[in-house]
């Protein structure tokens, strides 16, 4: 038996009025979806641990069975990964965005969604004023980047600029964590006082550049502001070829660094598609093809799609809708209608809630359902946190899911 995860990430949501109160995944035509919860079976995964931050770096990880107390580094060795950086072993790896700023608040976390063309420039002329032998930043995909720093210290307290749109950024700069360890060259104090000194730079130098000021004529968001956060050393996580016998070769899809470099940890061969933007206009057709492909020579493959979590995160419920949508339609469907005659297990799921009310994450255990050639069917009729909370593996939790599926 071979297997695929179909990931829509963020696409959970909290019940809307103007929906009659019920969710998004409720309401959303999604046909292949409820169809294969009806055929298999459903329940409810509580992908965020104790004590950790509902973000996708954790919820992915541990959707893939990663235990959280012994893997967690932050975001930022993860898209290191991703990006190819080899990390030294003094390394500090954290995640920067490109955000917007106005009139002394966050608006945007993604720069007004900013391009990687555009990024990559942005990128070089940030490394053209402010890259020492201690800092250097690395172009990712879109508004996701890298800032490595030499000797840096973890132990810092950053805000996600997705959990805080709307609201003022000063008070938000990074501190140091009370008794933080010195575990590297430079105390938490340092390497707090060193990133927010590059924050403010940041923030002088994008405001003069051309894009910018070409922004500013015609009246559109900025890109001007780095925003570095989720940073850590570089992680250890044993593949899943060696943790499931099942798995002999794998592959990760994803338009997304931090989800590539969970996938190249976890020892899966990345593949690129051509259009994957990680927005609402990625190319559905592509992954679904990718992925079809991919299972003509893999046991296992891992499929993520951004575009629900970008849309919940600008609050944005029509577009969220269509993600949804779109993913059953255009992916989940094309994949079941080509391997539905084989041998091959599909489980759906979200990594974790992003509501549209609340515009970033939250730790709700999020519903999921796996389908496969005579699986035993449960009674749950639809794809939704509703009707998955009847499913017939109740709530799992670490790598319950994981294991449940191969399994099969």
């Amino acid at each position: 038996m071979k297997h695929i995860i179909i990931l829509g990430d963020g696409m959970a949501d909290w019940p809307v009025e103007s929906l009659g109160n019920t969710t998004l995944l409720q309401y959303a035509n999604t046909p292949y979806m409820d169809k294969l919860a009806k055929m298999g079976r459903c329940g409810m995964l509580k992908t965020v641990q104790d004590g950790f931050h509902p973000g996708s770096e954790v919820a992915n990880s541990s959707i893939l069975g990663y235990d959280q107390n012994e893997v967690y580094e932050g975001r930022g060795p993860l898209e290191a990964a991703s990006i190819g950086v080899d990390l030294a072993p003094d390394d500090m790896a954290i995640r920067c965005n490109i955000i917007t700023l106005e009139d002394g608040k966050i608006v945007t976390h993604n720069g007004g969604n900013l391009q990687t063309e555009d990024a990559a420039v942005l990128i070089d002329y940030l490394n053209e004023h402010m890259a020492t032998d201690r800092v250097k930043f690395y172009c990712g995909v879109q508004y996701r980047h890298l800032l490595v720093i030499k000797g840096g210290n973890k132990h810092i307290v950053c805000q996600p600029p997705h959990d805080h749109p709307g609201e003022p950024w000063r008070p938000l700069l990074v501190t140091a964590k009370a008794d933080a360890p010195k575990d590297n060259e430079l105390t938490a104090q340092e390497t707090a006082d060193l990133l927010n000194d590059l924050i403010l730079r940041s923030q002088e130098l994008l405001a003069r550049h051309p894009y910018n000021l070409e922004k500013a004529k015609r009246g559109e968001r900025q890109a001007n502001s780095i925003w570095p956060w989720a940073g850590g050393y570089r992680p250890h996580m044993v593949p899943l070829t060696e943790t499931f016998p099942q798995i002999k070769r794998g592959a990760v899809i994803t338009a997304v660094d931090l989800i590539r470099g969970i996938g190249t940890l976890a020892g899966l061969r990345v593949i690129d598609v051509p259009g994957a933007t990680g927005l609402a206009d990625t190319n559905y057709e592509g992954k679904a093809q990718a992925a079809i492909k991919a299972l003509e020579t893999d046991d296992f493959v891992y499929v993520h799609v951004e575009a629900s979590d970008e849309a919940g995160h600008d609050g944005d419920l029509e577009l969220k809708l269509k993600t949804i949508e779109y993913l059953d339609s255009r992916i989940v469907g094309p994949v079941y209608e080509a391997v539905k005659d084989q041998q091959v297990a599909i489980a759906v799921l979200p990594d974790h809630p992003t509501p549209v009310a609340h515009r970033t994450h939250t730790n709700e255990p999020i519903p999921f359902l796996i389908y496969a050639p005579g699986i035993e069917a449960d009674e749950v009729e639809t794809f939704d946190e509703v009707a998955c909370k009847q499913g017939s593996y109740g709530q799992l939790e670490k790598d319950g899911f994981i294991k449940e599926l191969m399994k099969i």
